[in-house]
C-alpha cells in the first residue's frame, strides 16, 4: 500500500500539537487520546488513522494529487515506535516517576516534530535500516 508524503506530515504536525499539549500540562489524557491515535494507525493502517481520514477528507481535497507516494509500512512502523514511547509516558505520569513520562513524551515530540518540520521521519528511517540489516545477514 502507498501513502501521500504530505499526508505523513500532515499527521506529524497534528501528533506534535498533541504531544506538546500533553507535555506542558502534564495531562494524561492528552497524551492517551495521542497513544489511541498511534494505536489504530498501527493496527488499521496510516490512511485510515484520524489523522489519515482528516487529511484524505479535508486537506487533500484541497491541495489535489500529490506527486509521489511511498510505502506505507515504514510510517506504519514509526507509528508503532510513537504508541510504544506514549504508553511508557502514559506509565510515567499515572503510575510514576513521573520523569518518565516527561521523557518519553518528551522524545515522542521531538520526532513528530523533526517529521512535520523537516519531513524526516526517525521511525521509518529505523524500520529501513532494519530491512537493511535483515537483508546483509541473510547473504552472509
Amino acid at each position: 500500500m502507498q501513502v501521500d508524503p504530505r499526508g505523513q506530515r500532515f499527521a506529524a504536525a497534528l501528533t506534535t500539537l498533541v504531544l506538546a499539549t500533553a507535555l506542558a500540562t502534564g495531562n494524561p489524557w492528552v497524551l492517551g487520546f495521542q497513544a489511541l491515535v498511534f494505536a489504530v494507525a498501527v493496527a488499521m493502517g496510516v490512511r485510515r488513522s484520524p489523522y489519515g481520514l482528516l487529511f484524505a477528507f479535508v486537506v487533500r481535497p484541497r491541495l489535489g494529487p500529490a506527486a509521489s507516494s511511498e510505502d506505507a509500512r515504514p510510517p506504519r512502523f514509526a507509528q508503532g515506535v510513537g504508541l510504544a514511547f506514549a504508553a511508557l509516558g502514559l506509565v510515567g505520569y499515572l503510575a510514576g516517576p513521573e520523569w518518565l513520562g516527561i521523557a518519553a513524551t518528551a522524545l515522542a515530540l521531538f520526532a513528530a516534530f523533526l517529521s512535520a518540520a523537516f519531513g524526516y521521519c526517525a521511525g521509518c528511517e529505523t524500520y529501513l535500516l532494519g530491512r537493511r540489516l535483515l537483508a546483509s545477514g541473510r547473504t552472509a
